[in-house]
């Protein structure tokens, strides 16, 4: 059986009232790759996803050892020099059998519009360990200021108790504190780190864990029941943020 497809969703805003350029975008998916490089073999080639074939998509890798590549990066600004509100930049492992694919894609935007970053992952070994995807969370975050981060199954979202706000699933990361008393039907607090104004430590925010004994699946009920009782949870505390509102 097919592993099942996992995603990062995250999304933030940049305030800057023009794009960045896309060597950066590019460079900050670098990051992200580089976490992931130690998951499988499958995940450590990267290339610019085509959307006219394999064979040219396999032509440009987007990655080496020290970052993009020139060649990616002049094959996207070639691409994308008439864009000036929103642009988007994916990546691919290369892989054709859905069993082994990975896709990493960053979407930015000028003032007004929140960015998003995706990460679908299908390759096996699927990520049996809740603390794999909490490590995820903590360093994508790092990497990009968000609103909010998920890491859960792409179908998720369909059995979300609210429409309009992000899911739960499997582990949830809101910039702020919480406590267990704020979120007791979380498994885990898991509290993340960053460097303030002054350059100390302090906790910039928290990831809200749903099921740690096992890999979270929205075909078991319980799994579901209780990643809701958490939306609820927070919305009653008005600690879920609308979509509207990023």
């Amino acid at each position: 059986m097919n592993a099942p497809l996992l995603t990062l969703d995250l999304q933030f805003r940049r305030q800057v009232d023009k794009l960045i350029p896309v060597e950066e975008q590019l460079s900050e998916l670098f990051l992200l790759a580089q976490h992931v490089s130690s998951w499988s073999p499958l995940l450590s080639r990267w290339f610019l996803t085509s959307s006219k074939s394999k064979e040219e998509a396999l032509l440009y890798e987007a990655f080496d050892s020290n970052g993009p590549t020139t060649a990616a990066v002049a094959v996207l600004r070639e691409k994308s020099r008439s864009v000036e509100d929103v642009r988007s930049v994916s990546v691919w492992n290369g892989q054709e059998a859905s069993a082994d694919g990975a896709s990493m894609s960053s979407t930015t935007s000028v003032l007004g519009r929140p960015d998003r970053i995706d990460f679908r992952l299908t390759v096996n070994p699927a990520v049996g360990d809740w603390r794999q995807g909490a490590a995820l969370l903590q360093h994508a975050t790092g990497i990009w200021p968000a609103a909010f981060a998920t890491f859960s199954p792409f179908y998720y979202p369909e059995s979300a108790v609210f429409k309009d706000r992000p899911g739960v699933g499997w582990m949830l990361y809101l910039p702020r504190v919480l406590t267990a008393q704020q979120v007791p039907e979380a498994r885990a607090l898991v509290p993340v780190m960053g460097k303030n104004a002054k350059g100390k430590d302090e906790q910039r925010g928290t990831i809200i864990v749903s099921v740690t004994d096992e890999p979270f699946s929205d075909e078991n009920p319980e799994h579901v029941r209780n990643a809701n009782a958490i939306e609820i949870r927070l919305v009653d505390q008005d600690l879920l943020p609308r979509y509207a509102d990023l």
